[in-house]
């Protein structure tokens, strides 16, 4: 679900589709949104009912006293299984919908680890240690290893090289990038949330998994 800046009506039109989304009454008056995941990007985010909730987890993530854990599938398998990308990130010049490694950039850092070694891929997790813009999409790319499905950094077309026929059809079939926002955890508020991979993301893997 898409909570990215630019809604309309700011942030209470992404409150208004994320409730929807999953079926809960809308309350009055709307809860706050604490943060925002890029518009491809699913999982779990965080709504404070009240303004000094509100105040209070946004410093949280300003200050990076916040945990985030992602799963993403990406192509090809990272070497190490496991490490920690440090590059420093600015706008794209050449394309103003885009980031990329830049010296003088401003700091970014994410740690990952593989989980499984699949055909072509890998299902990674992953712990962004600063939050910025499109920040794990651009750090996998740069090693390699674009996100499955992100058209914006190089990993949209690489299925065109899986050899299985019903791989092939699965990969095709992606209307979006495999990144998820699997949780979110402030432990000085003992707050902890959890999402379940989506539909496409678990299909997909067990799959691969399965080898079919």
């Amino acid at each position: 679900m898409a909570t990215r800046p630019g809604d309309p009506e700011g942030g209470a039109a992404a409150v208004r589709r994320l409730l929807d989304a999953a079926g809960i009454p809308r309350p009055e008056p709307l809860p706050l949104l604490v943060h925002r995941l890029d518009a491809p990007t699913s999982g779990a985010v965080l709504l404070a009912l009240d303004r000094e909730t509100h105040r209070e987890l946004s410093l949280a993530f300003q200050e990076r006293r916040v945990v985030k854990v992602y799963r993403a599938l990406a192509w090809g398998h990272p070497v190490p299984a496991r490490g920690l990308i440090e590059a420093p990130l600015a706008r794209d010049p050449r394309d103003g919908r885009k980031m990329r490694v830049a010296p003088g950039g401003v700091e970014a850092a994410t740690r990952y680890e593989t989980l499984r070694r699949l055909a072509g891929c890998a299902d990674l997790r992953l712990f962004p240690e600063t939050g910025r813009t499109h920040q794990i999409r651009v750090h996998l790319a740069s090693t390699g290893h674009p996100i499955v499905g992100d058209d914006l950094y190089g990993g949209a077309t690489r299925w065109h090289g899986v050899r299985d026929p019903g791989q092939r059809a699965a990969f095709a079939s992606l209307r979006r990038l495999l990144l998820h926002a699997e949780r979110v955890e402030v432990p000085a508020l003992s707050i902890a949330v959890e999402a379940p991979l989506e539909e496409d993301h678990g299909t997909l893997l067990s799959r691969l998994t399965r080898g079919k």
